[in-house]
C-alpha cells in the first residue's frame, strides 16, 4: 500500500516504509513546492544513513506521489527523527533578473527550468506572446506565476505549474478533472463554505496609459453597474503596456472585469483521504444543503496517514 524509498545518490537505496509515521503531504496551486513531512523511528540498522539532499519517493495505493529531496532534518539523543522534503520546484524559490520580449509562459518556463538544470516533463503549449516582462532579483516561482496570470488575463488560458513525480508540468486546468467526487455520501466528514468580495472582487475596471507624444494620461474604463449597487464601487486601477492601442485595452479591460466581477466562493472539505487529489486539479463537490452540485479547483490539499488513517483536507475555490 506504501512504499517510501530513501536514495543516498551513492548507489544504496533504502526501503524505509516500515520504519515512519506521521506523514503528511502537502500541495498547493500556486506559490510553494510540494512538501513531504514524516517521522522516522531510529532504527537499529546502523547502515541506515540520510542527509540533506537526498532523494525521497512516496508511492501509495499503486499511484506515483511524490519525488522530491531531503531539506530538513530534526531529532535529538533519544528522539525519533522528522525529515521534511520538497520537490524541485524549490529550487524555483532563488532569485534571479530575466528579461523576457514577446515569450510564451510555457518558453519562460522551459527557460528557467533549463538554465537551473530542473528535469522537465510534458509542458503544455500556453500560445499566449507576452508583450514584455522586466524581472529584477525576482524568486523564479514569482516570475512563473506571473507569466501564467498574464496569459490567463489577456488569453483565458487557465494553467498549472507543479511537479509530476519529478519532472515540472504545465498543464491546462480545464482538462484536469479527477474521477470521483466529494460531498454527501462520498468521502467528506465536515465542510465549511465562504463567499467574499473582499479580496480579488472588482466591478470597476480602470486602466492608464501614459502617451508620451501627448504628454497626457490616457484612462479606460469599464464596470458593472448593477454590481456597484450591490457591493458598492471596488476598482482596480493599473497601467497598460504603452505599446496597446484603444482596442487592445478596451479587450484587456473587459476580459479583467469578466475575471474580477464576481464573489469568491470557497469550500474547506475535511475528508477520507484519496491520494489522487492534489492542488489545481478540478474535483466534482456535492453537498445538497448549498445547492452545490460542480467542479472545485482545489486550491491547496494536506493529506495526513497516520495509524493506518489517511484523511486529507481541501481547500476549493470556484474558477
Amino acid at each position: 500500500m506504501l512504499e517510501l524509498l530513501l536514495d543516498n545518490k551513492d548507489g544504496n537505496v533504502w526501503d524505509i516504509s516500515d520504519l515512519i509515521t506521521d506523514i503528511s503531504y502537502k500541495t498547493a496551486r500556486r506559490g510553494k513546492p510540494s512538501s513531504l513531512s514524516f517521522t522516522l523511528i531510529k532504527s537499529l540498522d546502523t547502515d541506515l544513513s540520510y542527509k540533506n539532499g537526498d532523494i525521497v519517493r512516496l508511492r501509495y495505493n499503486d499511484q506515483n506521489v511524490f519525488y522530491g529531496y531531503i531539506f530538513t532534518i530534526d531529532g535529538g539523543k533519544d528522539e525519533d527523527i522528522k525529515i521534511t522534503c520538497y520537490d524541485q520546484i524549490r529550487y524555483l524559490l532563488n532569485a534571479d533578473t530575466y528579461v523576457f520580449a514577446n515569450k510564451k509562459a510555457s518558453e519562460i518556463i522551459s527557460q528557467i527550468a533549463n538554465d537551473f538544470g530542473l528535469a522537465m516533463g510534458q509542458i503544455e503549449d500556453t500560445e499566449y506572446l507576452i508583450p514584455a516582462m522586466v524581472e529584477d532579483g525576482q524568486k523564479l516561482l514569482d516570475i512563473i506565476d506571473k507569466a501564467l496570470a498574464l496569459t490567463l488575463i489577456n488569453s483565458n488560458g487557465n494553467f498549472v505549474f507543479y511537479d509530476d513525480f519529478g519532472s515540472l508540468a504545465l498543464k491546462n486546468i480545464d482538462n484536469l478533472i479527477l474521477p470521483f467526487y466529494i460531498g454527501d455520501g462520498s468521502l467528506m466528514h465536515n465542510y465549511k463554505s465562504k463567499s467574499s468580495v473582499d479580496s480579488d472582487t472588482y466591478n470597476r475596471i480602470k486602466l492608464y496609459k501614459d502617451n508620451k507624444k501627448t504628454g497626457k494620461r490616457e484612462i479606460y474604463i469599464t464596470q458593472d453597474s448593477a454590481n456597484i449597487s450591490k457591493w458598492g464601487l471596488l476598482q482596480l486601477y493599473q497601467s497598460v503596456d504603452e505599446n496597446m492601442n484603444e482596442a487592445q485595452i478596451n479587450q484587456l479591460a473587459d476580459q479583467l472585469l469578466q475575471l474580477k466581477n464576481r464573489e469568491n466562493r470557497s469550500l474547506k472539505l475535511d475528508c477520507i483521504g484519496d491520494i489522487r487529489a492534489r492542488a489545481g486539479f478540478y474535483i466534482p463537490v456535492i453537498i445538497e444543503e448549498y445547492g452545490i452540485n460542480q467542479p472545485f479547483l482545489i486550491d491547496a490539499c494536506n493529506h495526513k496517514i497516520s495509524d493506518g488513517e489517511h484523511t486529507m483536507t481541501l481547500d476549493l475555490k470556484v474558477i
